[in-house]
């Protein structure tokens, strides 16, 4: 009998030993997949780290108003100039389009077929990186442990062709959340466009190159501080913030539409084109205040200042009449009431002149005041 409790006791306690052996072991082999996954990408962006920055998809169904927007950055306005240079690497900082082309390089980012506004980002539309850099004539060597299902290349800097990329294609998604009951602007896709001029010269061409979805490229965003402008020498500012806090500056090119043409196309004339640009911001920035009641105080605030442009265009116009003296609706009624009293003068004496003229009855003479006074009445009698 003792055998066999010592016998029990004896496997009960190697049991033990064998589950702490196995949770220990356990732990370790987690904790060395999170390291293998934290050193598998060279750029610093982890997988924990790049879905931090992937936004939960919203369904049509959750959106009350939505409106996408195609917008044009031209680098070389001050506003934007952040996304060109520095046109070399200096220091570790690079620009957008070295950024984006190196990681499409070590196959660490997809791009899609330029389509001209019917754009599609399925697999099945994916660029063969390839094909992408012999199209553009940009020099390339295949890396070391390339493969066909793992594709990599090495381009030389200066090989980079980012001094011809001058513009950039961005699509925009104004969407009203329902869920939220907030307005947010979006950036679905950027898509670099080469300005390459020809062998003998002349106006440069743009080649819209692909496109790259925003949220797949933002993780990368984030590690590179940038510039903003040339009184702060401080890089304080990422690529990220860059494109979230609305700092770029493009002109409206094209907005999605059943026939897929763009506001050039529908709009010929170069003042319409302004014009339809104008008021296609003036839409979306005065949509979100259009949903809102508006509160007493900002309907106060209104009203004065509906009545301080109104004393405004009073004072021009005094200032524009040739007397110096504004001209009131209380001054303008008299003048048309006299005008109104001429005229039915005229119309009287002309109505006067066409009757005949009355024949005057004479006049009895009159009794003189000594004498008695009778009445006619009596005198018939």
């Amino acid at each position: 009998m003792k055998k066999f409790l010592l016998t029990a006791i004896a496997v009960m306690i190697s049991a033990a030993a064998f589950a702490q052996e196995s949770s220990s072991s356990s732990v370790v082999r987690r904790r060395s997949a999170d390291d293998r996954n934290a050193s598998k990408s060279t750029s610093g962006v982890t997988q924990r780290m790049q879905s931090h920055f992937e936004d939960t998809p919203v369904s049509d169904s959750e959106l009350q108003w939505m409106r996408v927007i195609y917008r044009e950055l031209d680098l070389m306005k001050d506003s934007n100039s952040a996304l060109y240079y520095p046109d070399e690497p200096i220091d570790g900082q690079e620009n957008l389009f070295r950024i984006i082309l190196g990681r499409m390089a070590a196959n660490e980012l997809g791009a899609y077929e330029y389509l001209d506004g019917r754009e599609m980002f399925t697999d099945a539309y994916k660029v063969n990186m390839r094909d992408v850099l012999d199209r553009f004539h940009i020099l390339y060597t295949d890396a070391k442990g390339s493969t066909e299902r793992n594709p990599r290349f090495v381009i030389e800097e200066a090989d980079v062709p980012a001094s011809e990329i001058l513009s950039y294609y961005v699509i925009e998604r104004w969407e009203f959340d329902k869920r939220q009951n907030r307005m947010r602007t979006r950036i679905e896709a950027i898509c670099p466009v080469l300005h390459r001029s020809g062998d003998f010269g002349g106006e440069a061409v743009k080649y819209p190159m692909f496109w790259v979805k925003y949220d797949d490229l933002r993780p990368y965003l984030t590690t590179q501080n940038i510039f903003i402008n040339d009184d702060n020498n401080l890089a304080s500012c990422t690529y990220d913030d860059f494109f979230q806090m609305g700092l770029y500056n493009g002109d409206i090119y094209k907005t999605r539409n059943m026939r897929n043409r763009s506001l050039m196309q529908m709009h010929q004339d170069p003042d319409e084109l302004a014009h339809a640009r104008d008021s296609i911001q003036k839409r979306l920035d005065s949509f979100e205040e259009k949903l809102w009641v508006p509160s007493l105080e900002e309907l106060a605030a209104r009203r004065e200042a509906a009545e301080k442009a109104d004393m405004a265009s009073a004072d021009t116009a005094a200032a524009e009449s040739p007397t110096g003296e504004s001209i009131d609706n209380a001054s303008a009624t008299p003048t048309v009431r006299s005008a109104r009293s001429k005229r039915g003068q005229t119309k009287s004496s002309s109505a006067s002149k066409n009757k005949p003229a009355k024949v005057k009855k004479a006049k009895a003479p009159k009794a003189s005041s000594s004498s008695a006074v009778r009445s006619v009445r009596n005198r018939r009698r």
